[in-house]
């Protein structure tokens, strides 16, 4: 090659090099600050780490002279794409394929002057490609749940079944008459009963489409593959479930007071439970803070303090569902009002219909993407 072609070349490396350390840079700050996931966050790392021994190879000083950001016309171009992101997907999304891209670069030029370089790249990019992979499912799931939770009105609690039949008939009977959310909660089975319980809801929960919750174990819920878990306050804290069940699982805690909402604001939890508001069948309560304590939650979202979905807990059926709206909650978690196999989809209906006069308002979720979009 002539010198100006040795120059040109430098010069794409050098760009290639930084858009594919800037793109991965932005990769490992997802996997660590959203999804909360060491695994991918030292795997990025490592890929970013490779790459700057890579261009080890280089003379750094060469490559820098070779930059000319002034002279150069791509900086002129650009579309209105790149000017926005739809949400953390997105951000995600754009970083892997623009590290992709200036990899191949890389590898490509690289060949003309340093074959043993050339195939090191090729190497990071296949192992770039498997990451990125993991990284973009996992995102996409967590997008998913947190969407699906956001949109949620109707929670329903359930025990485990005889057999996997009847559990698949009783998923698919709530899936159908459109409850959002169904948490298995039973205390009186052995830890494999409730494992294999939770392994075949998650599964049948995921081909129709609801959330599926274990209530209380974290081990069960992530071995068992379910969206999520649910804890109270007297279980491990959220913020160090979080480390087991990572960013793109669900956690939910059960609050009694407005204290304990402004607590569960502060953590990492991705819903609450507000109650006991009537006394119920499958649970005894010495106090009861009723809608009250809702309409102080409703307060809490309306002043912009609480940015979790809330959702009414206890004794809650056809009968007082009105009190809950008017309270301005429009979600609940409800066992005995949706127990009954007859007029199950008439049930669930009219809650929602009443449940649908209260708007839904900002989430954390989305308030989070406005604000990382912001800067």
């Amino acid at each position: 090659m002539t010198n100006a072609e040795s120059r040109t070349v430098l010069r794409i490396l050098d760009a290639n090099a930084n858009r594919a350390g800037e793109g991965l840079r932005t990769l490992e700050e997802s996997a660590r600050f959203i999804l909360d996931d060491l695994c991918l966050t030292d795997c990025l790392k490592t890929h970013r780490h490779d790459l700057a021994v890579a261009m080890g190879r280089w003379n750094r000083l060469q490559l820098i002279d070779s930059r000319d950001t002034p002279g150069d016309v791509g900086t002129q171009v650009t579309t209105a794409s790149e000017q926005s992101r739809a949400d953390l997907s997105a951000v995600i999304a754009a970083a892997t394929t623009r590290t992709q891209q200036a990899l191949r670069c890389l590898e490509e030029y690289g060949k003309t002057s340093d074959p043993a370089f050339a195939a090191r790249i090729e190497s990071i990019r296949y192992q770039c490609y498997a990451t990125f992979r993991e990284l973009e499912l996992k995102m996409a799931g967590s997008n998913t749940r947190s969407r699906k939770l956001r949109d949620a009105r109707l929670y329903a609690l359930i025990a485990c079944e005889p057999n996997a039949d009847r559990l698949e008939a009783r998923i698919a009977e709530l899936a159908d008459a459109q409850v959002d959310v169904i948490q298995l909660r039973d205390p009186s089975v052995d830890d494999r009963t409730l494992f294999e319980q939770a392994r075949i809801g998650a599964a049948i929960a995921k081909q129709r489409e609801v959330l599926w919750i274990i209530n209380d174990r974290a081990d069960i819920a992530v071995a068992a593959d379910a969206d999520g878990v649910h804890v109270g306050q007297e279980e491990v804290p959220v913020d160090a479930l979080r480390g087991v069940m990572g960013r793109e699982r669900l956690i939910g805690l059960s609050t009694h007071d407005i204290e304990q909402v402004h607590a569960a604001a502060r953590t990492t939890a991705d819903y609450i439970g507000c109650g006991p508001t009537f006394p119920g069948k499958t649970k005894s309560f010495d106090h009861f803070p009723g809608c009250v304590f809702l309409k102080q939650v409703s307060d809490a979202e309306q002043t912009g303090e609480l940015a979790l979905p809330a959702f009414a807990i206890g004794g809650i059926g056809l009968d007082n569902v009105e009190q809950v709206s008017q309270a301005g909650i429009g979600r609940v978690a409800v066992t005995g009002a949706l127990a009954s196999h007859e007029g199950l989809r008439q049930t669930a209906s009219t809650m929602r219909e009443i449940l649908e006069r209260v708007p839904f308002r900002l989430t954390a979720d989305s308030e989070a993407v406005g604000s990382v979009l912001e800067r």
